[in-house]
């Protein structure tokens, strides 16, 4: 939880689209029969929080909601199990799933990975599983009949030689065709170059359509994925240059991918690909990671690379971001409707990002998960929750309208290759503020050389400016400066998000 806040009372909204799109579509529901503008509360005004409503999982890795009426959540867990939550008699004992016998899950990333269910489950009662497979730890889809307890592997990518980077997110897009996903292979650097090649189903994002056969292959590849007529490629791919995508989701209002890549240690990367602009496009991997060039090598002039819309550095003490979803329920929608958030493996916060309408995208921390944060899912109404690795939970997410109790303005010099940033920092909050922490990032290129009236380091892109002697109480309507002189390669923006002791600051503009 961050630093307090005034909170102010939400307000709720109409309903928004569901959050797949079946392949038959069934008749309209409350989620899917009415579309809203995205919400235009500031992101700094935005609290997350998560609450914990079922204790006892084992190492849960994925959620899926049936849209049947039941109100039932599944869980996947590493071991090979599936779990079903209900918000009245709470996280049953026995297992719905147990493929435990089928599913390799030696090292950390190993395991049941990804669920999905048909959009006709409600009728048919097929479900459908991502997860290393026994014995050699291949990525494998396979269709689940529940009704026969039945597990059919439709297709399997070998992944031998290293136990991490499986992928798995599989999910049901607005068209009616499964995607999933699948890591490069493993070890680091991508030793297997399996970023940019079309040759294999290693880091890619694949298309296939799960509804019928095709010749020899239990699925069949859709007509119109982007390299079905090329030679040598595999025409399941329909993204490539994923290293590790281990949690992607379609935005049912429009279509849209959003994509969390889990970086090799320097950026982790948030994509979004709009409809009309996914079928072959490249996320980069492994000449870039994130905005930097990775491997020069792996570099080609001949390509358009797809750009993150969002890249943080470990050193906000991140490991691996967790791709969540946009909101689309109708509880928050005047908060975070059309907002998407995500979250990191190893830090707590919230991440929310929204576009701007002129081209680009906002983004703040906006509250805290739990530890470990390893999947979200969303309720067929479009309410969000999270499941955490260690110790095994499942948690409701909720919002709130909030007042920061900081509000940064700065004033900003620029000249060859060298700028200077003056930072006000105001206590709009009704309580003191003694010792302080203000973090920021800084834009590509750009590096302190002093500062002024702050104790400050720098990480990488981070900034943590902590209070000199004389600065460091702030009374409710009182400001102190700081600032910091710096080099450039070019890129002279200023900073765009800031914390004050993990609260996020207003930003006056």
């Amino acid at each position: 939880m961050p630093g307090k806040r005034w909170a102010v009372p939400a307000l709720l909204a109409l309903s928004l689209p569901l959050l797949t799109a079946p392949m038959t579509a069934p008749p309209a529901t409350a989620a899917t029969s009415s579309a809203q503008a995205a919400a235009t509360v500031p992101l700094e005004e935005i609290n997350a929080t998560a609450t914990q409503v079922a204790f006892g999982l084992r190492r849960p890795t994925a959620i899926a909601a049936p849209d049947d009426g039941t109100k039932r959540l599944f869980i996947t867990e590493k071991r090979g199990t599936v779990r079903v939550y209900h918000p009245d008699t709470g996280l049953s004992q026995t297992p719905l799933i147990d493929i435990t016998a089928s599913v390799d899950e030696s090292g950390n990333e190993r395991g049941l990975l990804g669920i999905a269910l048909a959009p006709d489950f409600a009728r048919s009662q097929n479900l459908y599983l991502a997860y290393t497979a026994l014995p050699d730890g291949a990525v494998t889809l396979a269709r689940y009949r529940l009704g026969q307890a039945k597990l059919e592997p439709l297709l399997a990518q070998e992944h031998s030689e290293n136990t991490n980077h499986n992928g798995g997110q599989l999910t049901f897009g607005t068209d009616g065709m499964l995607y999933m996903s699948i890591g490069d292979g493993g070890g680091a650097g991508d030793p297997f170059d399996s970023g940019q090649r079309l040759d294999t189903l290693l880091g890619k994002i694949l298309r296939v359509d799960v509804s019928r056969s095709c010749g020899d292959l239990a699925y069949c590849v859709p007509a119109d994925n982007p390299f079905t007529k090329v030679q040598g490629a595999r025409g399941e791919i329909w993204m490539y240059g994923g290293r590790n995508p281990w949690r992607f989701s379609v935005d049912p209002a429009n279509g849209s991918l959003w994509i969390g890549d889990v970086g090799q240690g320097r950026w982790e990367e948030i994509d979004h690909v709009k409809a009309g602009r996914q079928a072959g496009a490249n996320l980069g991997w492994s000449c870039y990671e994130g905005l930097e060039v990775f491997d020069q090598a792996q570099c080609r002039t001949d390509v358009t690379y797809t750009k993150p819309v969002f890249t943080y550095s470990p050193h906000t003490g991140g490991c691996a971001v967790i791709g969540g979803q946009v909101y689309r329920g109708k509880q928050f929608a005047d908060l975070v409707g059309g907002t998407y958030i995500a979250a990191d493996y190893c830090y707590m916060t919230t991440w929310a990002l929204r576009e701007n309408g002129s081209g680009g995208y906002t983004a703040a921390e906006i509250g805290e998960m739990p530890t470990q944060v390893t999947a979200f899912g969303a309720t067929p109404e479009g309410e969000l929750y999270v499941v955490n690795d260690l110790p095994g939970g499942l948690h409701r997410i909720s919002f709130e309208h909030v007042l920061p109790t900081c509000r940064i303005a700065y004033t900003a010099r620029t000249w060859g290759t060298g700028l200077t940033m003056d930072l006000t920092i105001t206590n709009v909050g009704s309580t003191p503020i003694n010792g302080w922490t203000l973090r920021f990032p800084l834009a590509r290129g750009q590096s302190v050389i002093s500062d002024w009236n702050t104790d400050l380091v720098q990480n990488g892109d981070m900034v943590i400016a902590t209070n000199a002697g004389h600065n460091g109480s702030i009374a409710p309507g009182q400001s102190v400066t700081m600032g910091y002189l710096a080099s450039h390669t070019g890129d002279t923006a200023s900073p765009s998000r800031f914390t004050l002791n993990k609260d996020t600051c207003a930003v006056a503009r």
